[in-house]
């Protein structure tokens, strides 16, 4: 069955069937929908009366109140957004800024149109207008926009999500409840607020192309018995420590080759215990036409090698902390520039180097084979320094390793040429260029 993207005119229906429930009651409110007005009046009436015999009960909410403010809702989903943009999770990052910005003017704008007063008996003195809350609208865009991004970070076990989300959902409840408790807003000003918030996160979220908990999974049947050609297969191995924003990256890869004629691809992910090597091998067992390979030059290196001699075309997409071959190769460093020079660009054959030694694997590499200082270097490049700041995690560990003991190697060139040097790196270079254009 073909699943295509949904249409201006899908996406345009979503967004407004996402504002359908804050239009309803918005209108019920100000229309003067009697059993509404009962609702609000009669909890209004309660809350005053206990707040006016319990004093203690007032002061406790005063406290609760102070914390799950607005601001406190906005200042988590910054948070989430550093550790997102950390995570090159840029397009979630963008979102939930854009949906916090969007909940905090709307709010501001809903008060000032509607200037809807507080219930009279209010129990503590607080300024503003009723409708909608700001409390349980900034609540509910957090909790909501956490559902979406906790999912889509790949490398969280669903375990922890959920033991994040049900605080979270708790924490929506108690933000609304605060309000009616201290009698500062209605209960249609509190159901107002989540329906802002459901507004805000489906108009944000379409228009960010993010659709949470649904896979698209197309498989092209041919539209006559005399089409018997098959379309062109790919496979894509990701690094999913390399790509943070899975979600984004999924869809763009997909929407590419869909564009070029090709069936839903293969995606498989490496592994801390192999990094690209089964997954190359099923590349090769799914016949694959082409096979796209994100991550770093060490998950490049591990597929190309397993690649090698099959006639299967690799399609580098950088996502690494160097991405030598890709510089190299100039394929471009973002990612749409780099699926368009990939698919619309021309196959070119490149060497690999075999390698082999005591007690070492015979092997192959793309770009380089080093040891002595060269390989202390690389292994000693801290991984959490790497994901923050790149390649330059290299030159931290170079003044690490700077005092690494020389050794004497001999060196023959085809088998004729041999020279003997006391040296602290040997360097085999299948490509010469380092990062920021260094010729080694």
């Amino acid at each position: 069955m073909n699943h295509h993207p949904p249409s201006p005119v899908g996406r345009a229906l979503t967004v407004v069937l996402g504002a359908v429930p804050f239009t309803v009651i918005t209108l019920l409110v100000f229309g003067g929908w009697p059993p509404l007005q009962q609702w609000d009046a009669s909890m209004a009436a309660r809350a005053a009366s206990y707040g006016a015999t319990h004093p203690n009960v007032v002061d406790f909410w005063q406290v609760v109140g102070a914390v799950v403010l607005p601001w406190t809702s906005r200042a988590v989903i910054v948070i989430v957004a550093v550790y997102l943009w950390h995570r090159r999770a840029r397009l979630l990052t963008v979102w939930l800024l854009v949906s916090a910005g969007a909940e905090l003017g709307l709010v501001q704008a809903a008060q000032y149109i509607f200037t809807r007063s507080q219930p009279a008996q209010h129990l503590v003195e607080t300024d503003g207008w009723s409708y909608v809350s700001g409390h349980a609208t900034a609540a509910f865009v957090m909790a909501g926009a956490l559902g979406v991004v906790l999912p889509s970070v790949r490398g969280w076990r669903r375990r922890f999500r959920l033991l994040v989300l049900l605080p979270v959902i708790v924490v929506v409840w108690i933000a609304s409840v605060d309000r009616l408790a201290l009698n500062v807003h209605y209960v249609s000003d509190v159901l107002g607020g989540w329906a802002l918030g459901l507004a805000i996160l489906t108009a944000t979220s379409i228009g960010f192309g993010l659709r949470p908990g649904l896979r698209r999974r197309r498989r092209r049947t041919p539209v006559s018995a005399l089409e018997t050609a098959r379309p062109p297969r790919a496979a894509v191995i990701v690094n999913p420590i390399k790509v943070g924003d899975g979600v984004a990256f999924r869809r763009k890869v997909t929407r590419s080759l869909e564009l070029r004629g090709f069936d839903d691809p293969l995606w498989l992910e490496t592994r801390a215990d192999d990094s690209g090597n089964a997954m190359a091998k099923r590349a090769i067992e799914y016949e694959s036409d082409l096979v796209l390979v994100a991550g770093g030059d060490g998950t490049v290196r591990v597929v190309c090698a397993a690649l090698a001699h099959t006639g299967i075309p690799v399609g580098v997409i950088p996502a690494g902390t160097g991405n030598l071959l890709a510089r190299n190769l100039h394929i471009p460093l973002d990612l749409d520039d780099a699926l368009e020079r990939i698919l619309e660009g021309r196959d070119r054959r490149i060497d690999m180097v075999s390698v082999y030694g005591d007690q070492l694997d015979t092997d192959r590499f793309a770009v380089m084979a080093g040891l002595g200082l060269d390989a202390a270097i690389i292994s000693g490049a801290p991984p959490v320094l790497k994901a923050q700041i790149g390649w330059p995690a290299y030159l931290v560990s170079t003044a690490r390793n700077i005092n690494h003991p020389s050794v004497r190697v001999r060196i023959t060139f085809d088998d004729e040429l041999t020279i003997e040097r006391r040296v602290r790196t040997v360097v085999v270079g299948n490509v010469g260029m380092l990062q920021a254009n260094i010729p080694l």
